[in-house]
């Protein structure tokens, strides 16, 4: 059985794989150089970076199709924020496994696609922190998880929302003089 939210299951897949990959990368070239076959070294950073690119793009439906139902509790600058990022994210994975294929290639041409996917598999460090930091501030501090809490757990019965959508809402009220809570049937403000 599938977790319910997926997109917070598959999140980490990516972000380890980043963090993997350089050194995975790094440990070819030593091999490499200590005399081993490129073509049989390679292929393990290279099925890092495929596995990583594929995690990643899962990563991105999943919060993509998860995205209408935060967007109902967290503001909508921080959400797009994070789906920037991730997208960026998932564009240079994309652009690293296929430089990373250029690895397998021989003499010259395959030496730097290795030397030049190691250095960006490094840099790609930094975006998959980026996306996990603002991944983060959604749950943490703008409180996306409680668009899957039940209703009767979050304090002051806010009915999934929390306290900064739940103000938004009634400034969004106070502004259209009462309107909103008749619409939304919600009188207990």
């Amino acid at each position: 059985m599938l977790p319910n939210p997926l997109h917070p299951a598959v999140v980490h897949f990516p972000i380890v794989l980043a963090f993997l990959l350089p050194l995975f990368a790094l440990g070819a070239l030593v091999a490499i150089r200590k005399g081993a076959r490129p073509l049989r070294a390679w292929s393990i950073p290279l099925g890092f970076a495929a596995a990583l690119t594929l995690s990643s793009w899962i990563a991105v439906q999943t919060g993509e199709g998860e995205g209408e139902r935060v967007e109902r509790v967290v503001a909508e600058q921080p959400l797009e924020s994070h789906e920037e990022s991730a997208e960026l994210f998932l564009t240079l994975s994309g652009v690293l496994l296929l430089v990373a294929g250029v690895g397998l290639a021989p003499g010259m041409v395959g030496r730097a696609g290795r030397i030049t996917a190691s250095v960006g598999a490094v840099a790609l460090v930094v975006a998959a922190a980026n996306v996990g930091h603002s991944g983060g501030e959604l749950v943490y501090r703008y409180g996306a998880a409680s668009a899957y809490a039940p209703a009767d757990s979050l304090p002051g019965g806010n009915s999934g929302r929390n306290a900064n959508a739940a103000n938004a809402t009634d400034a969004a009220n106070a502004a259209n003089g009462g309107r909103l809570a008749e619409v939304d049937g919600n009188h207990n403000r």
